[in-house]
């Protein structure tokens, strides 16, 4: 499946956590044999994670439909989970599993414009999915808390950067953390969908998002070890959907 399929098939309604949203993107058993291979193996290697499907295939849509119609993705959380904010930003602005080779377009731009090296180019360019992470911007960061409020470092910059299609991955074990649960408010005020990671009990970031995975556990590390899989399973899942070379 190529992006331009994707974007040009017709969109379906489907309902998630906080309402209904439309997507381009095909709903389990529609998905690609490499796509449909990650999910099976994430619950297969953690069954705990049973009661998370259907949030896991709600996300994946989510985010399938987002890069399909030129959004991007912003992510935030505190402490670990700003490392995994950070983290998700890494396996998707560039090759994750699979080789992401530019298009032959994209091959053809750069031969034009530097005949004698675009090869090497060619060569070490990998397609990225356009995502920030909000926990990077320091400066920023520490000049909102300063001049406005420490709760506001996240939502500023989704008020900033956000576009209707864009998608925020809000990652909070308790689902409470206040500035985690401003960027979410900011988002859903101005277009963006959300999805949240949080850990089993309901909370007010999961009431935002619009597709909620509440990942078990009794305690913060256990619940950051699952977001780990989960995560890393929904950049594999986008990735062999765009890039796995149509297998189906």
């Amino acid at each position: 499946m190529t992006w331009r399929e994707i974007s040009s098939s017709r969109p379906v309604l489907y309902e998630a956590k906080g309402g209904w949203y439309y997507s381009t993107a095909k709903r389990e058993g529609q998905m690609n044999a490499g796509t449909e291979s990650i999910l099976t193996g994430l619950m297969n290697k953690a069954p705990e994670l049973a009661p998370c499907r259907g949030a896991v295939v709600a996300s994946f849509d989510l985010l399938l439909a987002c890069f399909a119609g030129g959004g991007k993705v912003l992510t935030c959380g505190n402490g670990g989970s700003a490392a995994d904010a950070e983290h998700i930003v890494g396996e998707l602005m560039k090759s994750f599993v699979l080789r992401r080779k530019p298009t032959a377009e994209q091959t053809a731009r750069l031969k034009r414009a530097f005949p004698d090296s675009y090869q090497e180019l060619a060569e070490k360019f990998q397609q990225g999915l356009p995502a920030i992470s909000l926990v990077s911007q320091t400066a920023l960061c520490s000049a909102i808390a300063n001049d406005v409020a420490s709760d506001m470092v996240y939502a500023q910059q989704v008020f900033g950067y956000g576009r209707p299609g864009d998608l925020l991955i809000a990652i909070s074990t308790s689902g409470k953390s206040s500035n985690v649960v401003n960027a979410a408010k900011a988002a859903k005020a101005f277009g963006l969908h959300t999805i949240a990671l949080t850990g089993p009990a309901q909370s007010p970031l999961g009431e935002l998002a619009t597709a909620a995975i509440r990942a078990p556990g009794d305690s913060t590390a256990l619940i950051q070890e699952f977001h780990l899989r989960i995560y890393h399973a929904l950049c594999a899942m986008v990735e062999h959907e765009l890039f796995g070379g149509g297998e189906q």
